[in-house]
C-alpha cells in the first residue's frame, strides 16, 4: 500500500478574501499534485481564521438588520467555512491532477470534532475573531456572556475559546476515502467544535487549532508523514538573538526540549510542535516536516525544511 500523508495548509495556502482564495488554492494544489504523483495517499486540513471571521461578521450584521433572523453560532460559521474553502480547494486540486493525467476523486468532508466541555480554554478564551466593535456593541456582547478584548485605537473584538481536540467524529469516512485512493479534505479550520451530550452533538462556541487537528488526524489514519506548510522554510530558535539558528533535522526529544525552553510562540509555532510530538510519540517510523510551499519537494528529499523523527 502507498504511504499516507496528512498536509496542514496554513493561511498562505488560502488567502483572505474570495479573489485571494481563488488564486491561492491553485498554488496549494501544485503541492498536493506533487504528493499524489509521488504515490502518497493524501488527507488535507487547513486554516480558516479570515474566512470564519468574515462569515461570522456577515451573519451577525445580517441578523441585526433583519429582525426575523438571528446571528449564526460559531459552530455554524465553522461549518460554512469548511464548505466555502473546500469547494475552491477540491476543484483546484482536481484540476491540477487532471492536468497531470492523474484521475482521483477529491472530496471535502464536513467534519465535527469533539471537545471537552471542561477544557481550560472555555474559562480563559484567547482567540480574537471578527470585526472591530464600538464600546456599546462590546457591552452588548458581554451581556450575552461573550468575551471581548480592547485593542487601543482600534476598538473591541470578540474573543473565543480554543479547546484541544478530543476525537474526530467523521474519521471513519476519512479512512474510507483514503482507502479508496481518493484525496480527502477534512477537519477544515480545526473542525466544527462539538460537545457530546448523551449522544447529541451540540455545537460549541470555539475554534480549534488546525495544527492540533492535523496531528490527531494523522494519528487516527495511521499516517506515515505529517506535513505542516507555513511561511518559513525552516523553524527558528533563539529568534531575534545573536545565536538565532535554523532547525534542520531533529529528533523527538530535541523537539520536546525546544518546546520546554519556550522557543515557540503560543499561536504560531508551538501548536505545530505539539502536533508533531503527539504524532511521533505513538509509533516509530513516522516523520514530520515543517516547511514552506517553495521548499516542500526539497524537504521530501531531506534537503531543506525542519524534519522531526522519533
Amino acid at each position: 500500500m502507498s504511504k499516507k500523508v496528512v498536509v496542514a495548509l496554513g493561511h498562505r495556502a488560502l488567502g483572505t478574501t474570495l479573489p485571494e482564495q481563488k488564486k491561492a488554492v491553485f498554488k496549494s494544489s501544485k503541492c498536493i499534485g506533487d504528493l499524489v504523483e509521488a504515490g502518497y495517499r493524501v488527507a488535507i486540513t487547513h486554516s480558516n481564521a479570515p474566512q470564519v471571521g468574515m462569515i461570522h461578521t456577515a451573519m451577525n450584521e445580517f441578523g441585526k438588520a433583519h429582525q426575523d433572523y438571528t446571528a449564526a453560532p460559531m459552530s455554524v460559521c465553522s461549518a460554512m467555512s469548511q464548505g466555502y474553502i473546500g469547494y475552491d480547494l477540491q476543484n483546484a486540486i482536481r484540476e491540477e491532477l487532471v492536468k497531470r493525467g492523474l484521475y482521483r476523486t477529491v472530496s471535502t468532508v464536513l467534519t465535527q470534532v469533539i471537545v471537552d466541555p471542561y477544557d481550560e480554554s472555555f474559562y480563559t478564551p484567547t482567540k480574537v475573531l471578527g470585526r472591530y466593535m464600538t464600546a456599546e456593541e462590546a457591552e452588548l456582547e458581554k451581556k450575552k456572556g461573550n468575551y471581548v478584548v480592547e485593542e487601543p485605537g482600534k476598538g473591541y473584538r470578540r474573543v473565543i475559546s480554543s479547546p484541544k481536540p478530543e476525537a474526530i467524529v467523521e474519521i471513519d469516512a476519512v479512512k474510507a476515502l483514503l482507502d479508496a485512493d481518493q484525496v480527502v479534505i477534512a477537519a477544515g479550520g480545526g473542525g466544527i467544535p462539538v460537545l457530546n451530550q448523551n449522544d447529541h452533538l451540540q455545537g460549541a462556541s470555539a475554534v480549534i487549532e488546525k495544527d492540533l487537528i492535523a496531528g490527531l488526524m494523522a494519528k487516527d489514519i495511521d499516517a506515515d508523514l505529517l506535513i505542516i506548510l507555513t511561511s518559513v522554510d525552516k523553524v527558528l530558535i533563539n529568534r531575534g538573538r545573536e545565536d538565532e539558528s535554523q532547525l534542520s533535522e531533529i529528533n523527538l526529544e530535541e523537539a520536546k526540549k525546544y518546546m520546554s525552553e519556550g522557543h515557540f510562540g503560543e499561536y504560531n509555532m508551538l501548536p505545530k510542535f505539539e502536533a508533531a510530538v503527539s504524532f511521533l510519540e505513538e509509533k516509530p517510523g513516522r516523520k514530520v516536516i515543517i516547511t514552506s510551499f517553495e521548499k516542500l519537494n526539497d524537504a521530501l528529499r531531506g534537503e531543506d525544511g525542519t524534519i522531526i523523527t522519533k
